[in-house]
């Protein structure tokens, strides 16, 4: 009875707005760190800030044929964006903070699991299979660091650093499927976040690592 009351007031739509917003600005924070470590100029940082942030959710909706997209239908989405971007370009230049490539990770771990939930629970409610939504929760979680990454002319992290990425999103979706048959869904998007970053989080603590591809044959 506890996980029903508690989904029933956590509501769907205030779940997802609450998540959208956070994982926005988390990955928005991920998108400026590398643009200022790039050393661009505030154009560039704002735009790489908007791909980290809306890429994702932009090719997930293009895929599940949602209009409009998130971004528009909510486009206080972009003063957001721009004020965080301000706000944080200003107080690293007052600090005189150096970004590092590490310092982007923190954020981007939030938004991993906070995108990854909202994807799959926005592919769910559209009547999709469990592994499409799965799959849409992935794409919505990693395809902004990858367009993030391209832009600054790096191979994507997500691709490169044979740290699980897209594997703790996956795992994270498929916790947030299966809560759903037991508790509501507003619970459900809580569970599969927080199981994402957790994940990724323990990934760069623990510095655990996925096998490389070998290319070597050795002697004959």
């Amino acid at each position: 009875m506890l996980p029903r009351a508690i989904a029933d007031y956590w509501s769907l739509t205030t779940a997802q707005a609450a998540i959208e917003v956070f994982a926005t600005v988390a990955f928005a924070l991920s998108g400026l760190i590398e643009a200022a470590r790039k050393k661009l100029d505030p154009v560039g940082v704002c735009m790489v800030a908007g791909l980290a942030a809306f890429g994702g959710g932009t090719l997930r909706d293009i895929l599940l044929d949602r209009r409009p997209f998130f971004w528009v239908e909510h486009a206080w989405y972009l003063w957001i964006l721009l004020a965080v971007c301000v706000a944080a370009m200003l107080f690293m230049h007052s600090r005189h903070l150096e970004p590092t490539e590490r310092a982007t990770q923190w954020p981007d771990a939030l938004g991993l699991g906070l995108f990854s939930a909202s994807g799959t629970q926005i592919a769910l409610a559209a009547h999709m299979p469990p592994i499409v939504a799965v799959l849409m929760g992935v794409v919505t979680a990693i395809f902004g660091g990858v367009l993030r990454d391209v832009v600054c002319n790096e191979i994507p992290r997500a691709f490169r650093d044979h740290q699980p990425y897209a594997v703790c999103a996956f795992a994270g979706a498929w916790v947030l499927v299966v809560v759903q048959l037991f508790a509501g869904p507003g619970l459900a998007l809580l569970a599969g976040a927080i199981t994402t970053s957790v994940l990724r989080l323990l990934v760069l603590f623990t510095g655990w690592r996925l096998p490389a591809w070998r290319t070597d044959r050795g002697p004959h």
